[in-house]
């Protein structure tokens, strides 16, 4: 399962980001804003503009760490 590496809107805050300016640019639409909050995945173009405004790579926002559903299955 992938997951976010740290707390998307506290790095967007630390970077001048506010969920007001972000809704006052249309940086990112309530929904996206939302999902960040919940630590659910957003479309990959979001997570361009977040390695944009928080001048990072991708493989810094995020990590695998697996579960039990990665694991594979040994069928008899």
């Amino acid at each position: 399962m992938l997951k976010y590496r740290f707390d998307i809107i506290r790095g967007l805050k630390d970077n001048g980001y506010s969920s007001y300016r972000i809704a006052q640019d249309k940086v990112f639409n309530q929904t996206t804003l939302q999902k960040m909050r919940n630590g659910e995945m957003v479309p990959w173009a979001s997570f361009e503009k977040l390695c944009a405004l928080l001048n990072c790579q991708p493989g810094d926002l995020l990590e695998y760490v697996p579960d039990a559903s990665d694991q594979p299955q040994n069928n008899p």
